[in-house]
């Protein structure tokens, strides 16, 4: 934390001015789910600002885990960092484990669905139908807390994304990814391979490939700003009023959740 706060924040705020509006509503005690949307690839802005802003405005006496891909946890050091930082792997266990001891934590629903998705839909909140989360709040009896986050989408401007695209550039598969996107930087620097590269073609080719089935592609490198804003708690009786149990429940308290993110990223 004293890492962060001496060299992450500034870079953070140079790059991209972050602010946070409504920390008021953060619940004073007990765990919660904090679920925000995701853009950008790996998201890497939108996760470092939230980092930033949240040890300004809250602090480390009142912790925040975040999931975060289970693989990080097998790459040193890679895994060191992670579990410094307070992530926890993006699992059932995990989440019971954190929440049961009072921990907050962070979700990002869509995952690589939403912070795939093209540009042009950048102001969609769209988790892709998934309810993991809400299956973990119902269960654990805590409230979700809506965080709407706007700006990401351009410090990684991703142009599409294919299922069939992680299977052709095979890196992705192998890593877990069931779908992958192109973004402008890896367009960018594939053309440049492609037009300064090595004399052969098919080693461009094979490089050109290589960059745009990494991560390395989805790095931000636009400065642009950041706002988030936190919106009031939704409590468990509201998501799952009648207490049913069922799938159809969860989908309901989906679509509440979801709009209450949205409404969040429009204002």
């Amino acid at each position: 934390m004293r890492l962060v706060r001496r060299y992450l924040a500034p870079v953070v705020d140079a790059c991209h001015r972050p602010t946070l509006e409504g920390v008021e509503h953060l619940p004073p005690a007990g765990p919660f789910l904090l679920v925000a949307n995701h853009s950008a690839g790996l998201g890497v802005a939108e996760i470092m600002a939230i980092l930033v802003l949240y040890l300004r405005h809250v602090g480390e006496a009142r912790p925040l885990a975040a999931f975060t891909h289970p693989i990080g946890y097998r790459v040193f050091p890679l895994s060191l960092a992670l579990r410094h930082l307070g992530a926890v792997p993006s699992t059932y266990a995990a989440a019971a484990a954190a929440l049961s001891a009072g921990v907050p934590l962070l979700v990002f629903p869509g995952g690589d669905h939403e912070t795939l998705r093209p540009i042009w839909q950048h102001d969609r909140v769209d988790f892709g139908g998934r309810v993991g989360f809400l299956r973990i709040a119902r269960e654990a009896g805590v409230p979700v807390v809506p965080l709407g986050i706007r700006g990401g989408h351009l410090t990684a401007p991703i142009l599409f994304r294919s299922r069939a695209l992680a299977t052709l550039l095979v890196a992705p598969r192998l890593i877990g990814q069931k779908r992958w996107g192109v973004s402008l930087l890896g367009l960018l620097v594939g053309a440049a391979i492609l037009a300064a590269g090595p004399a052969s073609w098919w080693l461009r080719g094979a490089l050109v490939g290589l960059f745009l089935g990494s991560p390395l592609s989805f790095l931000p490198w636009i400065p642009w700003t950041l706002r988030l804003r936190i919106g009031p708690p939704l409590a468990p009786a509201e998501l799952f009023p009648a207490r049913e149990g069922t799938d159809d429940e969860l989908r309901r308290a989906l679509v509440r959740v979801q709009a209450a993110v949205q409404s969040l990223v429009d204002r």
